[in-house]
């Protein structure tokens, strides 16, 4: 198992590291000065060409990199063109904001899909059935861009009951949570329900019932464990995808978290902090789904057995 992990580990640099170049030279490639954007067109040239030095924007690409990377390595992000401040202090500062959404969501999630999953698996072809996979088809179908505004329009608006945006109490993070977790809920109850549904068939699934057990026992005591294995996948690879989510949904509620702070980066020209904040999010990407393989193989030993035969 050790092996595994430092083989994983190992294999992050390389992601890592084309994630850094690609991210690098795409962000150049955006139209726009931010010196201009800066000082506006009333500035003198010679202003301009001072910030522009100053900023080592008049140097070649190539050597741009070739700093950015060195910085890298001593674990330093840059500063961030307009404010100055470190791109790593940015981040650490905005980083938890959307560390409470993305788990809030994440909630909201597990709550509404492994309770409709079951219920949908153990009443098959039921109106319960059809009318969860129902919701499911309109979560997925859902964007955030417009779930978003629609919550807003209903429960703010017209009935006042929840802030429209900003940060403060549960209050707030409410329609974000929702509006974020929404697509993940729909895909983890059809994933729930299929698992659920295949276990159900297994032939120790059926000794159990013949035994007399009640299905509530085989239900959670036996079927359950075995059925959420597959689930705990697809969670690692939504909360990745919940963490790239909340660039629309920060947006949308003005939630100042490290998604908003990409698009006003992006805005401003701000090339080291989008680098920096395309970076973190990355490098969490990786490591939730490194931690997922993890409690994949604790969850399922047969998948350590087969990782020491396959390294032996």
């Amino acid at each position: 198992m050790s092996h595994y992990i430092a083989k994983r580990i190992l294999l992050l640099i390389p992601i890592i590291l084309g994630v850094v170049t690609l991210v690098f030279f795409l962000v150049h490639m955006i139209p726009g000065d931010p010196v201009e954007i800066m000082m506006g067109e009333q500035a003198q040239a010679a202003d301009k060409e001072a910030l522009r030095h100053e900023l080592r924007l008049d140097r070649p690409v190539a050597e741009q990199y070739r700093v950015f990377l060195s910085g890298l390595v001593r674990g330093e992000l840059g500063r961030s063109i307009h404010s100055r401040e470190a791109v790593t202090e940015i981040i650490l500062k905005r980083f938890p904001a959307t560390f409470i959404l993305t788990l809030a969501a994440m909630m909201v999630a597990l709550l509404i899909a492994i309770p409709i999953g079951i219920l949908s698996a153990t009443k098959q072809y039921s109106l319960m059935d059809n009318a969860s996979m129902l919701f499911a088809l309109i979560g997925i179908s859902m964007p955030n861009f417009w779930l978003g505004p629609l919550l807003i329009l209903f429960f703010s608006i017209r009935l006042g009951w929840l802030p429209v945006s900003g940060i403060g109490g549960v209050q707030h993070l409410i329609l974000p949570a929702v509006t974020l977790g929404m697509g993940m809920s729909a895909i983890l109850t059809r994933m729930t329900r299929s698992s659920i549904l295949e276990v159900i068939r297994e032939q120790y699934i059926v000794t159990a019932r013949a035994k007399g057990l009640a299905e509530r026992v085989v239900l959670f005591k036996h079927a359950l464990k075995n059925a959420l294995i597959p689930v705990i996948t697809i969670i690692g690879l939504q909360f990745g995808a919940l963490l790239s989510g909340s660039i629309i949904t920060e947006t949308i509620f003005s939630w100042p978290g490290i998604g908003r702070l990409l698009i006003q980066a992006i805005n401003q020209r701000d090339y080291p902090v989008v680098q920096g904040t395309v970076l973190f999010i990355s490098l969490c990407y990786v490591l939730v789904n490194l931690l997922t393989d993890l409690l994949y193989g604790a969850a399922d030993p047969r998948i350590r057995v087969g990782g020491r035969g396959a390294d032996a």
